[in-house]
């Protein structure tokens, strides 16, 4: 799948000659002639139906066969790429950012293009979608989201999988994998955990922040773009140049200026500099991370800022008075979730705020990191126009707290496109989540010795983009250091688990041998 969603003709030829299950489908029900035809490679398509002989009945999560995009994508050449959908959805109490009104088209034109408009697996899986245009900078550009049922679509410029991918400029480390998540709208999808979560918190801020008392009303943002610029993401948030989350092996990487976002925090600057003094910002970041059932290279965020109310002339607000307001704030939003639990708050480092802490509740009988907040650096503020007012921010996971709230064992589920998952889950409802199946395991070794500029981030890269969803876990097993040459080889066992169906050795093996041979080329390590 992943040869066929890159287009790589020589990889394709090479996997359907070893004998690879060319029907074997993903969890939207897509094999690899949709892969092919929905990231533009009609050729490569067309000699999978042809000559191959892959399913031309499969239908996917969206009710399509290979043959259905087959036939847009043609139609598709013939159409304008550069057309944008306007708000589809009901009306949100998300406020746009900027100041720009929505490209606004009447139903017919909507429902014709979505017609016409095949889907660009790469950026916008999970509904139709236009092919998407590139942006130059972050801003406060709004994603093209598509989320499957009848929740809101909201659209702004967005990037196609093959300008989001690009090989030829070297600071670009951005997977086809990982690219195929954005637009996915996890957090505007009615009943879906997420969703839940983001709804109960921003419900709670509501009721704990009262205008008539003089309180700042949190302002919602939930739709705003994953690719910003690094200005925004690192040096407005006086992240210095050599901190490990700047890496390569850490942050995905668009060119030298632009990146997926690693937090929400992304977004703080360009909101205080438009006016916004108090306000929530959910969306999706990307980190290069380990492999395992509680990390995923892209998850959700929630960021929450408030700048103190401070009349003309009064004198500066206080950190400790200020440092109290965001205790008493986030201190009745975790009671509100979790209800009347213990709390401690232990001091912690965050290069944008100082005082820094994290908040911890007592649950399940063992200490829960909840969230990480803290008195916003006095710089900061004063390059957005504030001067010497006083500010908190704070910053949590929603998938750790969905994982914890529901009972999710695994976060690949979070993207699932299963009805027995999806029906277990209602708006505005905590409920446990029973599990519907457990597939076996089939583990597999891989012994290399390490390239002098090695780094497991970047081997967990290389097999999370050939392996996909079917990796569970990747950990390392054995370390051995020669005792005369003092080179060393690292051992990694990955653990490889359908959520929907039992594995079989041999579609294992062959998937395992191109990511040996991957790891080989792209890695500079010799195998063992």
């Amino acid at each position: 799948m992943q040869a066929c969603s890159e287009g790589n003709d020589a990889l394709a030829s090479f996997l359907v000659d070893a004998g690879a299950d060319v029907d074997l489908t993903d969890h939207e029900g897509q094999n690899c002639a949709h892969f092919a035809f929905c990231m533009e490679h009609l050729e490569l398509g067309n000699w999978l139906i042809g000559s191959v002989g892959v399913d031309t009945s499969a239908v996917d999560a969206d009710g399509r066969t290979p043959l259905d995009w087959k036939h847009m994508l043609e139609e598709d050449e013939d159409s304008d790429p550069s057309c944008n959908f306007a708000d589809a959805g009901p009306e949100s109490k998300t406020r746009d950012a900027d100041t720009s009104e929505d490209f606004d088209v009447d139903e017919e034109s909507k429902l014709n293009s979505a017609k016409r408009a095949p889907r660009a697996r790469g950026v916008c899986a999970g509904g139709s979608a236009p092919w998407a245009r590139a942006v130059a900078s972050c801003g406060h550009a709004r994603l093209a989201s598509t989320t499957a049922g009848d929740g809101p679509k909201r659209t702004s410029e967005g990037l196609s999988a093959e300008e989001l991918v690009r090989p030829d400029d070297p600071h670009n480390n951005i997977t086809a994998s990982v690219a195929k998540h954005l637009g996915r709208g996890l957090l505007h999808r009615p009943n879906h955990p997420l969703q839940i979560v983001k709804q109960l918190i921003y419900d709670s801020f509501d009721r704990k922040f009262d205008v008539a008392k003089g309180d700042n009303k949190m302002i919602t943002f939930d739709d705003l773009h994953p690719i910003c610029t690094t200005q925004a993401c690192f040096d407005d948030l006086l992240i210095p140049a050599d901190h490990v989350s700047r890496r390569p092996s850490d942050t995905f990487y668009l060119d030298s200026e632009r990146c997926l976002r690693t937090h929400t925090s992304a977004h703080q600057t360009h909101l205080l500099r438009d006016g916004y003094e108090a306000f929530l910002c959910a969306g999706d970041v990307y980190r290069r991370d380990e492999i395992d059932q509680s990390h995923y290279p892209v998850f959700h965020q929630m960021e929450g800022m408030y700048v103190m109310p401070q009349a003309d002339g009064a004198p500066q607000v206080s950190v400790e008075a200020t440092e109290a307001h965001l205790r008493d704030a986030l201190e009745s939003v975790v009671a509100d979730i979790f209800g009347d639990v213990k709390m401690r708050w232990v001091e912690a480092y965050f290069p944008f705020t100082e005082p820094s802490m994290e908040l911890e509740i007592w649950f399940n009988e063992e200490w829960l990191e909840v969230l990480g907040c803290g008195v916003v650096q006095q710089e900061i503020l004063r390059n957005c126009g504030l001067g010497d007012r006083r500010a908190w921010a704070f910053g949590l996971g929603l998938e750790r707290l969905a994982m914890v709230l529901f009972q999710i064992p695994d976060i690949r589920l979070f993207w699932t496109e299963d009805p027995r998952f999806h029906e277990q889950f209602q708006d505005g409802k905590i409920t446990d989540f029973k599990p519907y199946s457990k597939y076996p395991a089939c583990l597999k070794d891989i012994s290399f010795w390490l390239s002098p500029d090695f780094h497991e981030n970047d081997f967990f890269a290389v097999v999370r983009e050939i392996g996909g969803d079917l990796i569970e876990r990747v950990e390392l097993i054995d370390e051995f250091t020669h005792p005369k040459t003092q080179r060393v080889s690292n051992c990694f066992r990955i653990t490889f688990r359908h959520m929907d169906r039992s594995l079989t050795n041999e579609e294992i093996d062959k998937i395992q041998e191109v990511i040996r041979e991957s790891t080989a080329n792209q890695l500079g390590v010799e195998l063992r």
